[in-house]
Parts: C-alpha cells; structure tokens; sequence
C-alpha cells in the first residue's frame, strides 16, 4: 500500500480507502454485520488507514460499525464522516436557503452524534454531505467550523460535492475560505468532470481530493449484465432499471482493451488505478462489503498509475451520465 497527503489536513492516507456507505444496511442489500466487520479488519491488515463514512449511512450504523473496529485496532486510521443536509435535500440548487440545510446548532449536533458514534473524542474528518457554492458567504457555517476545531472536535474539514458537478458546486468561493481542507468528488473513467475545474482549484489551493464512486456503482466492475438480479429492496434495482444494465455491458466490454493488452488484470483493478494516476487525487474510496474484494482491491495501490498511452484512450471512454434519475 502506498500513501499520499490529503491536502491541508496534513496526514497521510493510504491511496486505497475503505467506502462506509455499503455497511449503512439501509439502501444496501445482501449483506450482514460480521461481513462488514471482517472486511474492515482486513482492510486495516492491508495497510488501508483511510474509511469513509456519513452519519446518514443506516442513521449513524455504518459509524458505529467502524467505532466497534477502531475499539479494538490499534493502528493510526483516519475516518472521515459527513454531516447530512437538515432538510434532506442532496441535490441542491441555486437559491437554496443555506439555513435550511446546515444551521450552526445542526453542525454541532451532527458532529456530536459522529463522535459518539465513532467513540472518538476528535474527528479526523468532518464534511458537509452536500455544497452548493453560493453558501460560502454565510458566516454562520464558518463560525461552527472553526468552534468545532478550536475545541478539538474536528481535526480537518471538507466538503463532499453534488453529483452531477456542475458549476454551482464547484467550491470556488469556499476554498478561498481556507476552511476547506479536502473535498470528496464522483470521478472514474466514465465521470471525468473533476478533471476540468475541480482538480487544478484543489492542486492549486492543496486541497485534498477523495474519489468516489470509482467502479459507477458496480457498472465498471464488467460484471454486471441484462440477467444480473440484486436482493429485493436493493436500491441499485433503480439505478440500473430499464435498459441500463444492457447498456452498462456494453460500455464495460469496449473496455475489454486494457486486459487483453495488459494494461491491469482486471476492469475494476484498471477502474481504480485510472483514478490515482491524477495527482490531485489523494485517495480512492470503495465500498468492500467482503474479503475477497478488500484484497483485490487492496492490491491496486502497489501496481501503480496506468500507461500514459492508457490514460489518452481513457478520455475516448468519458460517458457523463445520471442514473439518479
């Protein structure tokens, strides 16, 4: 495993983290608790020092999972969690009331939760579940930020990016704050947005940049298919409704090229890899809800970037879509 700095939070992670949100048993289907408490001490074992997590995972449940490991680890792991927007809107647009969604005494109390739910007394990592970029001229949520590090109850703080990246969530005017210390942005060979404004702002400011989303939710694992079932309730049944999964095989297949030339041994080994190979990128996060995936996984950061030659092709594959709707 290798390591990078996460901008100005200053700490080092490993370049391959472990994603919280699949253990949150709420939208994610299939799986049980023992499973996700094993993959993430072996995760640990790997030399993974970065989880990502939101207090919104199954109403702080992923927390409290990942707090029942670090009680038992005495590695230095660094875990980043989120505040959920008040009103429970994730798709913010302009002219949205910033009192509605994170009012001072709601950032304390999310923060607050965090902590016990994690059974830490400082949190490495705090962001903001949703930005839309108009709010940074309120003072209120700088004013609970900077409390929340004064105090020491918040080490580094950040934002995690609407999806899609549009300009209005682009953290232009946020990042001249100085509040914000790294940002948690969709990007993969199909999404490559952040490449564009996102990335140079963040190399600029040494803003640290945490990838999420890396295998499209499963649709750059090569794996899924027109007969491919997920367990009832599951909310990917949604994501890839209708004609999506026929699609998704077939864009994963014109991929095909970057295993027969051996550009990587698998899809999902190329998929992450094509990730780190930006150097704005400080870590990659993925949702491991089992051991085999958290070693293949694990793996990708000691293989290093992909060929330059690699990375021109990638560009042909760019494929801006939104399956939330």
């Amino acid at each position: 495993m290798k390591y990078r700095k996460l901008g100005k939070a200053g700490f080092e992670v490993s370049e391959v983290g472990y994603g919280g949100w699949c253990i949150g048993g709420d939208w994610w289907k299939g799986s049980c608790d023992q499973d996700a408490l094993d993959s993430i001490n072996l995760a640990l074992d790997l030399g993974v020092t970065f989880i990502d997590t939101a207090l919104g995972y199954g109403d702080g449940h992923s927390e409290r999972l990942i707090g029942q490991v670090l009680a038992e680890r005495s590695e230095d792991v660094h875990v980043a969690t989120k505040i959920p927007p008040k009103n429970f809107n994730f798709g913010p647009g302009p002219g949205d009331s910033m009192e509605e969604v994170f009012p001072a005494e709601w950032i304390v109390e999310c923060t607050e939760n965090s902590l016990k739910n994690l059974g830490v007394e400082q949190l490495d990592l705090q962001m903001f579940h949703v930005w839309l970029d108009e709010w940074a001229e309120h003072d209120e949520w700088k004013k609970a930020v900077e409390t929340l590090k004064s105090d020491g109850k918040i080490r580094a703080f950040g934002l995690s990016l609407v999806f899609p990246l549009t300009d209005d969530h682009v953290p232009h005017r946020a990042v001249e704050t100085g509040l914000v210390d790294a940002c948690q942005v969709v990007y993969n060979i199909y999404q490559q947005e952040p490449e564009a404004k996102l990335f140079p702002l963040a190399e600029k400011a040494n803003v640290g940049i945490i990838a999420r989303c890396p295998l499209d939710e499963g649709a750059l694992t090569g794996k899924i298919t027109p007969d491919t079932c997920f367990p009832e309730d599951d909310w990917r049944n949604d994501y890839f409704c209708g004609e999506r999964k026929e699609e998704v095989m077939e864009r994963a297949e014109q991929l095909q090229w970057l295993i027969e030339e051996s550009e990587a041994g698998s899809l999902p080994e190329a998929a992450l890899r094509y990730i780190l190979s930006h150097s704005a990128v400080s870590t990659v996060i993925v949702g491991m809800r089992n051991t085999k995936h958290v070693r293949a996984n694990a793996a990708t950061s000691d293989k290093g970037p992909l060929s330059d030659e690699a990375l021109n092709r990638l560009k042909d594959h760019a494929w801006p879509h939104n399956f939330w709707v």
